[in-house]
C-alpha cells in the first residue's frame, strides 16, 4: 500500500509539475516573441502616450493590438496581469516530485555506489545543497558580470558543466541530470521572485503614487528574464531524460548533458532573433549536427560476451538466466512488485514468456547500459550480467 500510495503522490505531482511548466514556458515564450517582434508605433498618438512598440496579431478568431509602454503608462491601469503564479507552482510541484521520488528513496534513486560510496544522509545533504548553492553561485556571478552579458554568459556556461561533471561523480547518472535539471530551474524561479517581480513592482508602485518610474529595477528583471530564456530548453530536455537511459549511462554524462544542453542554447537562439526578424539558420543546423553529432559518438557498441575458452561452451536457457531475474529484478519487474506500486513501463519477468518477450530490453537495460537495476540496489554482479549477455547473444533461447 505505501508503494501504491507514493506512485499516486508521483502522479498528481508531475501532473501538477508538467500542467504549470506548460503555462509557465508558453507565457514566457510568447513574451519573448512579443518582446523581440514590437515595431515602432505609426501614429503620432500612441507615440505621445509614451507606447515604444506595437505589434497586431490575428488568433481565434480576432484581431489583437500589443502594446509596450517604456517606461510605463501615463496612468496606473485598474488590473494588471502577473507572471509569476506559474513559476512558483512549476517550482515548488517540481520540488515536491524531487523530494518523493529521490530525497525520500536516496539508496534507490539518488546513491550509485561504482560513482561514489557515499551515505543516504550525504546523498541528500549534497542534493539540496546543488539547488541552494547553484542559485548562490549564479546570482553572485549576475551581480559581479551583470554589465557584461557576453562575459556572464560564458561564466554561467562554465559553471553549469563544472557542476554537470560534479554531479556526475557523486551521484547515479539519472540522479545527476536531474539535480542538474533542478539547479538551474531553481535559479529561474528564484530570478522571477528575487529579481524580477520585485523590480516590476517598484515600477508599480513608483506610478501608483504619480512618480516617473525608475527604469534599472525593470532593466535588471529583464536580463534575468533573458537567462530564464535560454535555461529553458536545456531544463527541458533534463525533465525526460530519465526515460533514455543511454544518455545518463554514458561513461562521459557530463559531457554529453553539456553539449545537449548547448545545442538546446543554440536552437532556442534562432527563434529568438526569428522573432526579431532575423534568420540565422546556421543556429538550428549546427544545434541539430550537434545532437547528430553525440548520438553517433553515444551509439552502443555489442557488449563484451566471453568466449568458449572462458566459459562454459554449454549454451546459457532461460532457465539459467531466471534465478537472477527473481533475485535481482522481480522486486519491481512483476504483477505484484515490492519495491513499487506497479512495474515500471509494464515490463515483467513473472513467466518465461514475458522473459522471452522483453529480451532484448533485458540486454540493452541490464548488459549494455548497465541502468538496471537502478542504484544496483539488488546488488546484481559482473558474472550475472555477462551470463545475461550470453543468453541474449546466443539467441535467447528458452
Amino acid at each position: 500500500m505505501e508503494a501504491f500510495v507514493t506512485d499516486w503522490l508521483n502522479l498528481a505531482l508531475r501532473w501538477l509539475h508538467v500542467v504549470a511548466a506548460i503555462a509557465w514556458i508558453g507565457e514566457s515564450f510568447y513574451f519573448v516573441m512579443l518582446d523581440n517582434g514590437l515595431k515602432a508605433p505609426q501614429d503620432a498618438d500612441s507615440r505621445q502616450r509614451g507606447v515604444s512598440g506595437e505589434m497586431w496579431s490575428v488568433h481565434g478568431g480576432g484581431f489583437y493590438h500589443s502594446q509596450k509602454y517604456l517606461v510605463s503608462p501615463p496612468k496606473m491601469p485598474a488590473e494588471l496581469h502577473w507572471s509569476k503564479w506559474k513559476s512558483y507552482a512549476t517550482w515548488m510541484s517540481g520540488f515536491g516530485l524531487f523530494t518523493v521520488l529521490y530525497l525520500m528513496q536516496p539508496e534507490t534513486y539518488l546513491i550509485d555506489k561504482s560513482v561514489a560510496n557515499i551515505t543516504p544522509t550525504a546523498a541528500v545533504v549534497i542534493a539540496l545543497a546543488f539547488l541552494a548553492g547553484g542559485w548562490v553561485v549564479y546570482d553572485g556571478l549576475c551581480r559581479l558580470l551583470g554589465k557584461n552579458d557576453r562575459v556572464l554568459g560564458v561564466a554561467v556556461a562554465i559553471f553549469i558543466v563544472a557542476c554537470t561533471y560534479a554531479t556526475t561523480h557523486i551521484f547515479s547518472g539519472r540522479a545527476a541530470y536531474l539535480i542538474i535539471g533542478a539547479m538551474m530551474a531553481t535559479s529561474m524561479s528564484a530570478n522571477v521572485f528575487f529579481w524580477i517581480i520585485p523590480g516590476q513592482r517598484k515600477m508599480v508602485d513608483a506610478l501608483s503614487r504619480g512618480q516617473t518610474p525608475d527604469p534599472r529595477p525593470g532593466k535588471l528583471g529583464k536580463q534575468r528574464s533573458v537567462h530564464n530564456t535560454y535555461f529553458t530548453l536545456p531544463v527541458v530536455f533534463i525533465m525526460i531524460s530519465n526515460h533514455y537511459a543511454f544518455t545518463y549511462t554514458n561513461k562521459y554524462n557530463w559531457i554529453m548533458l553539456s553539449l545537449i544542453m548547448l545545442a538546446g542554447a543554440m536552437i532556442r537562439q534562432f527563434f529568438v532573433l526569428r522573432h526579431a526578424g532575423k534568420n540565422v539558420y546556421a543556429l538550428p543546423v549546427a544545434g541539430a549536427a550537434l545532437l547528430v553529432g553525440v548520438a553517433v559518438w553515444a551509439a552502443p557498441r555489442p557488449a563484451a560476451v566471453p568466449t568458449p575458452a572462458s566459459a562454459s561452451a554449454k549454451p546459457v536457457r532461460l532457465a539459467d538466466i531466471q534465478p537472477i531475474l527473481q533475485a535481482r529484478c522481480i522486486e519491481c519487474h512483476s504483477a505484484k512488485p515490492t519495491m513499487m506500486g506497479s512495474a515500471p513501463a509494464g515490463v515483467m519477468f513473472d513467466t518465461p514468456d514475458e522473459i522471452s518477450a522483453n529480451a532484448e530490453r533485458i540486454y540493452q537495460q541490464a548488459v549494455q547500459l548497465k541502468a538496471m537495476p537502478l542504484g544496483n540496489v539488488t546488488h546484481i554482479t559482473a558474472e550475472e550480467r555477462t551470463k545475461l549477455a550470453q543468453w541474449f547473444t546466443e539467441g535467447a533461447q528458452k
